[in-house]
């Protein structure tokens, strides 16, 4: 057993237990640091453990004194943990704990039930709770900045609707025509062989006006808007624009999400029914090339499968998919770490996450409605 180095600092090596008493700070920490390393180097056991109870007063010299006796004798394939200490000390080890130091001991392979446990405990506490959470919040600052304006930027809703919405039309075009184009040319040489062109017409509109519009719609805006919002984002928590706006007195999601909310959901119902469109737009050039259906016949039998119904789900849907695509981007946004590769990775995270929420979501929305 040793006791070195002053009545303030102090250290004790008794058994695998490393014990700190006193003060451990930039004055006294090299002697105190070259007496610890001269007998752990003649220490021969497998289980080190650096107790910090008797600690009175660390400073930051101190703090890196601890972690480098942690990550010097890990090194040599020695378990260590540090244990103990009063609140303010786990605070500050706390504070300037490295990424790869830290109080849990062993070097032994975690068993796979206790990493599924950990695993199912993160997802239901940290990812499940955590986006309900913001949903919650966005939901619920979206509806209040209906009435409330002030703290947001004057022009940001017009400018989000731009962004997300008319700048999609030509893609959403485009991907709707070809999509109902390839239905309809699928579909028509099945008809044709029962004898039942003019059910191309019923099949195109039902599809497109009910599941294919808003589908198509989504995926596209969560691909190209999704990405941009969640990049955004991320490039702004890196930046500490976030933190900047918090100290300003502002709450970054009413003054970013919320514009992107109301942008999304104004605009998003529109490029559904303009997927609608030109989606029976698309139908109606193969049914008149294919089928031998003229335009006007293909417009009088569409008036006979057409149903309200099939646009105002249309429309809840849209509604739907682009709360889900903003919640998403600004969630993973918000969870970035480190700097640019952080960004892309929670960019394409966020991609692929909404296109999935989406499509589980149009699933569940179709048992309801139909």
């Amino acid at each position: 057993m040793i006791d070195a180095y002053g009545k303030n600092n102090a250290f004790m090596l008794e058994d695998n237990t490393l014990f700190l008493k006193g003060k451990l700070t930039v004055n006294e920490l090299n002697d105190v640091l070259i007496g610890i390393e001269k007998d752990l180097d003649k220490f021969s056991g497998e289980y080190l453990i650096i107790n910090l109870d008797n600690l009175q007063y660390i400073d930051s010299a101190g703090i890196t004194a601890v972690y480098y006796l942690y990550d010097r004798y890990s090194n040599k394939e020695l378990s260590v943990e540090i244990r103990g200490g009063d609140e303010k000390i786990r605070e500050k080890l706390e504070l300037f704990r490295m990424d790869d130091a830290g109080p849990a001991a062993g070097k032994s392979k975690t068993p796979f039930f206790e990493m599924l446990g950990a695993g199912v405990s993160q997802l239901i506490t940290d990812y499940i709770a955590g986006f309900m959470q913001l949903a919650a919040d966005i939901t619920y600052w979206s509806f209040i900045g209906l009435f409330r304006k002030k703290s947001q930027r004057k022009g940001e809703f017009a400018n989000q609707a731009v962004l997300i919405g008319v700048n999609a039309v030509g893609i959403v075009v485009i991907m709707s025509f070809i999509i109902g184009l390839v239905l309809a040319l699928q579909s028509a040489e099945q008809l044709r062989s029962f004898g039942a062109n003019i059910y191309i017409v019923d099949l195109t509109v039902i599809a497109m006006m009910s599941e294919m519009g808003p589908l198509i719609t989504a995926i596209l805006v969560a691909g190209r808007s999704g990405s941009s919002i969640a990049a955004e984002i991320a490039t702004m928590k890196v930046s500490s624009e976030t933190d900047a706006l918090k100290t300003m007195g502002l709450n970054p999601l009413r003054f970013i999400m919320v514009p992107k909310m109301h942008g999304a959901i104004a605009t998003v119902p529109f490029l559904t029914i303009i997927a609608d469109v030109m989606g029976i737009a698309g139908g109606m050039v193969i049914a008149v090339t294919a089928l031998d259906i003229s335009p006007l016949v293909f417009m009088n039998r569409m008036e006979e499968a057409f149903y309200l119904n099939d646009i105002i789900f249309g429309v809840i849907k849209s509604i739907v998919f682009a709360w889900l695509i903003v919640i998403t981007g600004s969630y993973f946004g918000l969870r970035v770490k480190g700097g640019a590769e952080g960004v892309g990775k929670m960019t394409t995270l966020s991609v692929v996450v909404a296109i999935s929420l989406v499509i589980i979501a149009d699933s569940i929305m179709g048992l309801i409605f139909y």
